[in-house]
């Protein structure tokens, strides 16, 4: 049972983290039909941002706040200079996205340094402590208490504001909205600064959690984000928060159980959800 409740904390640590990456990237693709292939290196650069701020200030929610504020500033840059010429162009859109994503990596090494960065988390989240017999890590539940509140808050937005209702009728109608005077443009370029927000968050949490950084951790965690947008639907934040749970539980108990299939079984998981719904499970139907 000790050993359950590990992975189960485990996974869904992995799974918060990577719905704050894919959350982001389901936005922008529910509003502004965008693949956004260097969603990735924005979270690399929160992961490196976050820890040179951390080091440089030695206060957790400075180099917290500061990486998604630098996240934010980069989505408002490649918003306006590389996503806007390419809009309604998917092919462009990957061959661009893909060559920033290669970009955004090798400005790390020359930023800061080619060789892997290690990261400590806070003292205050260091440690565990023991609840019934059973020994939970303080920094991994710290990461789930986050991305709960990320959900609920993305949710209180989208359906509780009139910010929220302009981006849902602009997934619907965008002529529309355009239509009644509502500066749709600025819109996009908000949710874009959100989703680029959102994934830097998401890097500055992972790295004190896996202790170890590099440059090309974005590539692999930009995979494992569009596999848990395709899971869970295209546009859906709730999709993408059950989808990360599963990707973060299949993952945590295959990697203990069977380590040989702990790479493949996203990929299966997406191919099985896909068989069944192949609009994904919260997706709209094609």
């Amino acid at each position: 049972m000790d050993t359950l409740l590990s992975l189960l904390v485990n996974g869904l640590a992995t799974g918060m983290l990577l719905f704050l990456l894919a959350s982001g990237l389901t936005l922008i693709f529910g509003l502004m039909s965008v693949l956004n292939f260097s969603h990735g290196g924005l979270f690399a650069w929160g992961a490196y941002s976050g820890v040179w701020l951390y080091q440089m200030t030695d206060s957790f929610l400075i180099a917290v706040i500061g990486a998604v504020l630098i996240g934010m500033l980069l989505g408002f840059i490649i918003e306006r200079i590389v996503i806007r010429p390419v809009y309604n162009n998917h092919v462009s859109q990957i061959l661009v996205t893909l060559g920033l994503m290669l970009v955004l990596s090798e400005l790390l090494k020359v930023f800061w340094s080619p060789n892997p960065l290690n990261a400590v988390a806070p003292t205050f989240l260091q440690g565990s402590f023991e609840l019934g017999g059973v020994i939970f890590i303080k920094y991994r539940l710290f990461i789930i208490a986050v991305g709960i509140i990320a959900l609920v808050g993305l949710h209180w937005m989208l359906s509780r504001t009139k910010l929220g209702l302009i981006v849902r009728a602009g997934v619907m109608n965008k002529e529309m909205v355009q239509a009644l005077g509502i500066p749709i443009q600025r819109v996009f370029t908000f949710v874009f600064m959100l989703g680029a927000g959102l994934a830097a968050l998401g890097g500055a949490l992972l790295a004190p959690y896996s202790g170890v950084i590099f440059a090309e951790m974005g590539m692999q965690f930009a995979i494992q984000s569009f596999i848990v947008v395709v899971i869970g639907g295209m546009g859906s934040i709730k999709g993408s928060a059950l989808a990360s749970v599963l990707v973060g539980l299949s993952g945590a108990f295959m990697a203990y159980y069977v380590p040989d299939l702990s790479l493949a079984v996203n990929m299966l998981l997406m191919v099985i959800v896909l068989l069944v719904k192949p609009s994904g499970l919260f997706g709209a139907k094609g």
